[in-house]
């Protein structure tokens, strides 16, 4: 079993930064693939980025535009989305997911097993 906790979500202007963090306990961290995607009221949960197993390898959805940038931490068993120039139509419930993939990145949420709970970030004009 793996349990995941985000952070670092809240409420900001338009522009503005946020850093959200997952720490990942239950199974080797370098083992999996961590993602993260969104969900706003009355809409599918999107994938927003992904980082292989090493962390040599990324992938974002096209609307990050270059705006986020996923990392994460061995030591700290730890995966970050640090986003910037954040805009309102950002606002959503941010979620973290793993899981051990046989490819290198997963973007469907059927690609994981491991959720957490989610953060709210919400973006105002």
């Amino acid at each position: 079993q793996v349990q995941l906790v985000e952070s670092g979500g809240g409420s900001v202007q338009a522009g503005a930064s946020l850093r959200l963090s997952c720490a990942a306990s239950g199974r080797t961290f370098g083992s999996m693939t961590m993602g993260w995607f969104r969900q706003t009221s009355g809409k599918e949960r999107e994938f927003v980025a992904a980082v292989s197993r090493s962390g040599g390898t990324t992938k974002y959805a096209v609307f990050v535009e270059g705006r986020f940038t996923i990392s994460r931490d061995g030591a700290k068993n730890t995966v970050y989305l640090q986003m910037i120039s954040l805009k309102p139509e950002d606002t959503a419930v941010y979620y973290c997911a793993a899981d051990v993939l046989s490819s290198l990145i997963g973007t469907f949420t059927s690609d994981y097993r491991y959720w957490g709970q989610g953060t709210q970030v919400t973006v105002s004009a």
